[in-house]
């Protein structure tokens, strides 16, 4: 959605939307590259070679072979690629920069002002990273190593920044990411955070910044903090649940229903309106104003921070607009690094 949103190079009447809902990440999150950047080169030889393609193949030639290969071929080659990769979060067959689709870097679409200007809700959540980190990643240098091959264009001196933004647990008396969970390593909290900001939280509040400048269509920034355990805290996703009002979570508590209410209503009602506080209706008549994202005084409205009763605390109230302040320092060092990852 994110990329339809950056792509206005074609004309269409009515138009494609009038609205949208972005989550998980935004155009800008991650690496988006030309689609012929030598990592994606390497992991589509890596790809045809799991299917048994000749090497030295034309394109015509290599496509016949694809063809004609048994489903079941291409499935095992995929994942095995994929699975080569994932470790290092270097995801294979991840958008690139076709001239089509995509037509060039997501940040220059947003430069050169190429986008279609209509509502935005997007938000993310505070531990983005926490499902995707090895769990047991120990050593200092393993987290600096990770963003050096990960971000293979950023200088020794960004990695000093990085290394310096996230204090260290093992050097740092007072580094908010020191932890002791059983089955985790030293680095664990501090990349996850890290990663997650880097992938996800600054992307997003980057789309709300730069659409809240260029547009006077609204923008509404979300967090989501309910910490679902102590290993993930507030992890990947795991608003969506809440969003459709699942059963597995409306029947936890009166609290937790409460919560999904709250956050359904918002959606149905920025869908329904254009406006999250429009429609009041029944489940969430009396939730708290969602202001418009500001530029110049960034307000974010916060699900579930104060509730701790899935962690063993007390829960708290649904919804909470703040200052949009939290991690705001390192979004911005994210921000000033977008075009090392799309080249």
């Amino acid at each position: 959605i994110g990329h339809i949103l950056i792509n206005d190079e074609g004309q269409y009447n009515p138009p494609l939307f009038h609205k949208v809902i972005l989550e998980s990440g935004a155009p800008t999150s991650r690496a988006v590259r030309p689609y012929n950047a030598p990592i994606h080169e390497a992991q589509f030889a890596d790809f045809l070679a799991e299917t048994g393609c000749p090497p030295g193949l034309s394109a015509a030639e290599t496509f016949r072979h694809l063809r004609a290969a048994p489903s079941e071929v291409v499935q095992r080659a995929q994942i095995a690629v994929f699975d080569n990769y994932n470790p290092s979060l270097r995801w294979a067959f991840q958008p690139v920069i076709d001239g089509d689709v995509i037509p060039r870097p997501p940040i220059e679409s947003w430069r050169l002002d190429r986008w279609r200007k209509v509502l935005v809700m997007t938000g993310f959540n505070r531990n983005e990273g926490s499902i995707y980190i090895s769990k047991q990643v120990s050593r200092s240098d393993e987290f600096t190593t990770f963003f050096a091959d990960l971000l293979p264009l950023l200088s020794k001196e960004d990695v000093a920044t990085i290394d310096a933004l996230y204090p260290d647990p093992l050097t740092v008396a007072d580094s908010p990411y020191r932890e002791h969970l059983d089955g985790t390593g030293a680095q664990y909290r501090r990349l996850e955070i890290a990663y997650g900001q880097y992938a996800y939280v600054a992307p997003v509040r980057q789309t709300a910044e730069l659409a809240s400048r260029a547009s006077p269509e609204p923008v509404y920034l979300y967090q989501w903090g309910l910490e679902s355990s102590v290993l993930d805290r507030a992890r990947h996703g795991e608003n969506m649940y809440y969003g459709a009002c699942e059963p597995a979570k409306t029947n936890i508590s009166p609290a937790q229903k409460e919560l999904c209410l709250t956050l359904n209503a918002y959606i149905t009602s920025f869908i329904v309106a254009g406006d999250p506080n429009a429609v009041r209706g029944e489940s969430s008549p009396d939730r708290p104003t969602w202001e418009r994202y500001v530029p110049e005084d960034p307000k974010a409205l916060v699900f579930g921070e104060e509730n701790k009763e899935l962690i063993g605390g007390e829960p708290g109230v649904p919804a909470r607009l703040h200052p949009d302040t939290w991690a705001r320092k390192e979004s911005e060092f994210w921000w000033s690094k977008v075009d090392v990852s799309q080249q």
